[in-house]
């Protein structure tokens, strides 16, 4: 060891920087050094008679500390022995001498020199001294006593020393003390400080023991309790085994025991089914609710906790699967392998909550069996339609005669996977009673932030829903709650095109019905116009349900053809002969006026089963001035024939009419189909130009079709379900439609097929729609033999407005 010389008072060696070390004085510490500059520290020093500075680094992770990275006390060290390894590293034995001050530096480049200064450590050894160096012994007996980790070895470094300074710090150097407070404990210079600091260290450490030591002391003896279990219940097995006997209920508790370790729960739902396991084993076999744990203990071991299907995220044979099963959808196509393609990037994302919207028939269950079969996972299907009462989603708590979980966990359990995709059907359709609002407990369901702790009430613990794919559909997006709205990517499917229908049927649904009715290619045979005759004048629909229905119809009547001719059967199907396999015509496809009428204006209106054309007609009849609504107008309707009338009431000197026309007669406004309920704002311009016709004698346009809220000043207001109606038009072979202004941006989702035949003009007030779809004034013609003036005449024509599209 190195002591210094009585006339030194500074001292020139090398620098060792230590990486959360804190080395006391009378201390012998091994060291691993790699560094190259700490490497030549070493070097230096076997030629300074084995000296160096040891101070701790104030960062352990600076691999290159400077000046100020270094704390400025450390200690005199000795080298003991010194060991160069093959790696170029060394391992060196040092003990600790006096302690230092750094003054300041000499060399930085190849290694670090320093001029240090002797800190001087002076106390007379008082009554006081003794007894705190006394209460210090006692205190690191106890703390040895208490410490797993020093041998009772330790006291005897302890045992003859005089020198409170060196007391101090061969107990500090002993203690398990953060990186830090070692560092302040060598800084203290009065050795009486360091002693009494010492003390409440170890009065702390020791307290600190004394916890561990009580739960050490509770883990052990559970340990024996269990293990004393266990070797009673092993002794049990035993005796019965040679008496040839066979518990059933012990061998069923332990298969749920192998179950639950199968299971791989979470920790959460592990420890609560242990706990119904003892519950169990402590109940008598014929107790009532003996059943009750057994029926919860098995849902708990068959729901998937942390089984999943390895996810496929080939974005080529996913376009080719969704291109296999549907014909256009493009935007859905589109979203979808977008999804994918974040899948691929991303190994876990916040799943997204799709939500297909549109009428019956065009594809939104199928489209979601597509997307398992695409990324290979699992599908189950939920319909929510008729679902009232909460408890179907989140289950009956266990206190109820028949408890289940609710739909969602019987669902998971269903798919035997953690990441299927789920198909939520008809989320419209759900209503609300007495009994809950089920919407409202979907929220937590479809949250992305929220399911991943998911609460059954039957289970009572949080099942992990976030990697499940969750997909919606609905036929009206109204019907859905806003809040559930705002959870969910809405996705709107309008509906096809006869062309689009045609497609499908040659592409997918005849192959299909083949198929299914064990009919050969050969045996049946369709044109392109017996299709397109069968979607005309047998089917009103948006998607293609019904079609597929009357396909499937002719197929059935051919495979009886079949059964009593032979295989060798053929059938063609064409529009002449439809009629000997599906009967009269079902439905005549509404097609536009013959001619220019006065006082009647084709209306477009969208349904739950995709768009439609309504005609509204305008009677003007002697009378007092009242106003009629027939045709099951809602109350919307209602309010949008008033304002119709009002408009024209404003207009009434421009349109050449008397200011008080309105008081001499009856307006009656009536749409056909008096039946079924309508209503909606978007017939507005329709009601306001029939007003207009009926009043001014000027026919409408029979080839125009038109749909926009109109305000009592005129002004037209844009409208929803634009692609939809606009399709209607175009299966009833309208050639012009007047929409408002603000709906521009709608067109983008326009067939470019239907946009080719289809002119749109575009119109931000009343007097516009007017000017396109009104014809002047009729001219003075015959008279039939009533003395009616005929309907058809022949009319001055002015060219449209302006705005086309």
């Amino acid at each position: 060891m190195f002591f210094k010389n009585n006339k030194e008072s500074t001292i020139v060696l090398p620098l060792l920087p230590l990486r959360d070390l804190v080395i006391f004085p009378h201390m012998v510490v091994p060291l691993f050094v790699g560094r190259k500059k700490s490497v030549s520290v070493l070097e230096e020093a076997e030629k300074r008679q084995h000296r160096i500075l040891l101070v701790a680094q104030k960062n352990p992770m600076e691999e290159n500390p400077a000046p100020e990275d270094i704390y400025d006390v450390g200690v005199v060290g000795e080298i003991l022995q010194l060991l160069k390894l093959p790696d170029n590293t060394c391992k060196v034995l040092v003990e600790g001498g006096e302690r230092v001050e750094v003054l300041r530096y000499l060399r930085q480049e190849e290694f670090l020199e320093v001029e240090a200064q002797f800190i001087e450590e002076q106390v007379q050894v008082t009554v006081e001294v003794e007894a705190m160096m006394r209460s210090v012994i006692q205190h690191f007996e106890q703390y040895v006593k208490l410490s797993a980790k020093l041998p009772p070895e330790t006291l005897m470094s302890t045992a003859n020393i005089d020198d409170p300074g060196k007391l101090a710090d061969v107990v500090a150097s002993h203690l398990a003390l953060r990186f830090a407070e070692k560092q302040s404990i060598l800084e203290l210079v009065n050795p009486l400080e360091r002693l009494e600091h010492l003390i409440e260290i170890l009065d702390n450490e020791m307290e600190i023991l004394q916890i561990e030591k009580s739960i050490r002391g509770r883990v052990k003896d559970q340990m024996e309790k269990n293990q004393r279990e266990y070797y009673l219940g092993e002794q049990m097995k035993a005796i019965q085994k040679e008496l040839g006997a066979k518990d059933e209920r012990t061998q069923e508790i332990e298969e749920l025991k192998e179950k639950i370790a199968a299971a791989k729960m979470s920790k959460e739902a592990q420890e609560k089914a242990l706990k119904e396991i003892r519950r169990l084993q402590q109940m008598p076999p014929m107790a009532a609710e003996n059943t009750v744990v057994l029926n919860y203990l098995d849902w708990l071991v068959s729901i998937p906790w942390s089984k999943k299907t390895r996810e496929k995220r080939d974005m080529r044979r996913a376009e080719k699967i969704l291109c296999e099963d549907h014909y256009g959808l493009e935007k859905v196509k589109e979203r979808i392998l977008e999804y994918l393609a974040v899948r691929h990037l991303v190994r876990k994302i916040k799943g997204p909550i799709l939500c297909f919207v549109g009428p019956p028939g065009v594809g939104k269950t199928s489209l979601a069996q597509s997307i398992a079969r695409a990324t290979g996972r699992n599908f189950v299907r939920l319909s929510l339609g008729g679902v009232r009462d909460e408890a179907e989603i989140r289950g009956h708590r266990r206190t109820y005669v028949g408890a289940l979980p609710g739909r969602i966990i019987q669902s998971m359990r269903k798919a035997g996977s953690r990441n299927p995709v789920f198909l939520l059907d008809e989320v419209d359709k759900m209503s609300t009673d007495f009994r809950g609002d089920p919407s409202a407990a979907l929220l937590e369901v479809l949250d992305p932030e929220q399911n991943s702790t998911f609460n059954d009430h039957y289970l009572e613990v949080n099942y992990d829903l976030s990697e499940v794919l969750f997909i919606t559909t609905a036929n009206a997006l109204h019907a859905i709650p806003r809040p559930l709205q705002d959870r969910m990517e809405v996705i709107q499917i309008p509906g096809y095109t006869e062309e689009e229908k045609i497609h499908i049927a040659e592409q997918f649904l005849i192959k299909r019905q083949l198929k299914d009715h064990g009919l050969k290619p050969g045996n049946l045979t369709f044109n392109r116009q017996a299709i397109a005759a069968i979607i005309h004048r047998y089917t009103r629909e948006a998607g293609v349900r019904n079609l597929n229905r009357e396909l499937a119809t002719i197929c059935r009547k051919v495979a009886r053809r079949v059964v009593r001719e032979g295989r060798h059967t053929k059938v063609a199907i064409t529009a002449r002969n439809l009629h000997q396999f599906l009967g009269t015509q079902k439905y005549h496809q509404r097609q536009i006026e013959s001619e220019n009428m006065i006082g009647l204006v084709t209306g477009l209106a969208w349904t739950e089963v995709g768009g439609d054309i309504l005609t509204t007609e305008v009677s003007i009849l002697p009378g007092s001035g009242k106003l009629t609504t027939t045709g099951q107008l809602g109350e919307v309707m209602q309010e949008s024939a008033q304002a119709a009338l009002s408009y024209v009431r404003s207009k009434a000197c421009q349109m050449g009419l008397p200011k008080y026309f309105y008081r001499k007669v009856d307006i009656h406004i009536h749409v056909p189909e008096g039946a079924i309920p309508k209503d909606g704002p978007s017939a507005g311009i329709t009601m306001a130009a029939a007003l207009a016709s009926a009043l001014t004698k000027r026919p409408v346009r029979k080839d125009v079709a038109m749909t926009g809220e109109i305000t009592l000043r005129g002004r037209v207001l844009p409208i929803g379900g634009l692609k939809e109606k606009v399709l209607a038009a175009h299966r009833a072979e309208i050639s012009t439609i007047i929409i408002p202004r603000q709906n521009e941006k709608d067109l983008k989702e326009i067939p470019p097929k239907v946009k080719k035949v289809i002119k749109f003009i575009l119109v931000e007030h009343m007097d516009e729609v007017l000017e396109a779809a009104l014809l002047p004034e009729a001219r003075p013609g015959r008279r039939t033999k009533g003395g009616e003036i005929d309907s058809r005449q022949d009319y001055r024509h002015q060219p449209p407005a302006p705005a086309v599209y």
